[in-house]
């Protein structure tokens, strides 16, 4: 019975709640927000629809009501945003593309090297480092034992790092000339 009578007072003033709330608010697509907020309000506020010989004018002050606080919650949103901090100033790219050479560079120094170790260090370093695997793991994938895979691992490394160094240290004089080549290949 309720949902009924409620059923057809929709029916009956939803149009016009939608007029009043776009005439108010000069927002079509907000209106239809508050013609649905409206309707949720009433609904709560069923139980006083008995007294009510007016559902129209009942409902536009409803709507009058529910715009008013969609207003004020939207006021009270922009004020919040005005008191948030600044965001911090957008770094500049060129700071990354720096970065990026450098990292390159390095990357470049690493498989290099990594090139020139034994297949047998260069699979238990590539398992471990740069795909996670723990020692066991390690073991398992390459059918050997523990120790095995920790005395491979701890002889890549020091190799690594004396190439690695070695690569860097002697990167700017072939860097030179990796540059000019690139610039005479029409890659800059």
């Amino acid at each position: 019975m309720e949902q009924q009578l409620f059923a057809e007072i929709y029916e009956a003033h939803a149009q016009a709640v939608y007029a009043h709330a776009v005439r108010m608010t000069s927002d079509r697509s907000g209106a239809e927000d508050i013609v649905s907020l409206t309707f949720l309000e009433a609904w709560r506020l069923r139980a006083t629809l008995d007294d009510v010989t007016r559902h129209r004018a009942w409902l536009l002050g409803v709507a009058t009501n529910v715009i008013r606080n969609t207003r004020r919650a939207a006021r009270r949103h922009r004020e919040a945003l005005t008191r948030l901090p600044v965001p911090d100033a957008v770094p500049d790219p060129a700071d990354g593309v720096v970065s990026r050479m450098t990292d390159t560079a390095e990357a470049e120094a690493a498989l290099a090297a990594l090139g020139r170790l034994r297949r047998s260090d260069r699979e238990a370093i590539v398992l471990a480092v740069w795909s996670g695997l723990s020692h066991g793991e390690v073991a398992k994938a390459c059918g050997i034992s523990e120790a095995t895979v920790r005395s491979r691992l701890s002889r890549a490394r020091s190799r690594l790092r004396r190439l690695t160094t070695a690569d860097l240290d002697a990167e700017p004089a072939a860097g030179r000339a990796s540059t000019s080549r690139i610039a005479r290949e029409g890659h800059l």
